[in-house]
């Protein structure tokens, strides 16, 4: 894993035509309590600090086009950048077209990127607890013709001892996968810290992806480089991004 001018380069055995960064709270212009590279318009933030620093981001990286930002729920929805409309709510993105950035912003849920092994397609997922549960990314895998043949890379997200829950959210895994209860650490009566990591990577080798990186950040407890909700409730949003 390495960092650019305030961007994560995932460390990952993508094909040598896939591109993909993250990005940190740094290096932007948004203020407090934005500071300072927030990319989201729905936080409260001035749209003109976020319009620079989604220009700042493509300078950076030098992307092959503005990256399609989603509207993301909470849901299960995955949109296919191929066709000709953009909806208004989604919380993946798809594609096999190059040139096409599909992006996902978090602070605290759980980025995931996926190519196939070949490098032709790709996809980019926003996966809290509820649509980590609901399938979002069993949905994203099945954009892909061949599931088996992608890898995954976990972005920055919560890290496991810092997301407590209660007994209604490890209900929603545990009754899908029994063997998520090892993703649960009990706290207190009828609460757990939820590993959501490792219930993503239940869920993605359930599928059949036998090929996944990432997972080693905690953005609540490193409030220097990363935006988290649960922590400041106001705040910006970071980008995970994917192209080829």
């Amino acid at each position: 894993m390495s960092t650019i001018q305030h961007l994560i380069i995932p460390d990952w055995p993508a094909p040598d035509n896939i591109r993909a960064a993250c990005t940190t709270r740094e290096g932007g212009y948004s203020q407090p309590p934005w500071n300072s590279f927030n990319f989201a318009e729905h936080v409260g933030d001035d749209t003109q600090h976020v319009a620079a620093n989604r220009q700042k981001l493509q300078q950076i990286l030098a992307l092959p086009g503005s990256p399609h930002w989603l509207k993301q729920t909470h849901g299960t929805t995955v949109h296919q950048l191929d066709g000709p409309t953009i909806p208004s709510e989604a919380d993946a993105a798809y594609t096999q077209k190059p040139d096409t950035v599909c992006v996902v912003m978090t602070a605290d849920c759980l980025p995931v990127l996926f190519t196939d092994r070949q490098g032709r397609q790709i996809a980019a997922a926003h996966a809290g607890w509820r649509g980590l549960a609901s399938g979002i990314l069993e949905n994203t895998l099945a954009c892909f013709s061949a599931p088996d043949q992608v890898i995954a890379w976990l972005g920055p997200a919560i890290g496991p001892t810092a997301f407590e829950v209660g007994e209604a959210v490890r209900a929603a895994f545990i009754q899908r996968q029994p063997h998520a209860t090892h993703a649960f650490t009990p706290t207190r009566a009828k609460h757990w810290y939820a590993d959501l990591y490792q219930l993503a990577r239940l869920r993605l080798m359930e599928a059949g992806v036998g090929q996944i990186s990432g997972g080693e950040y905690c953005t609540y407890s490193d409030a220097e480089r990363f935006y988290s909700y649960r922590r400041d409730k106001v705040t910006g949003r970071m980008a995970c991004l994917i192209w080829r």
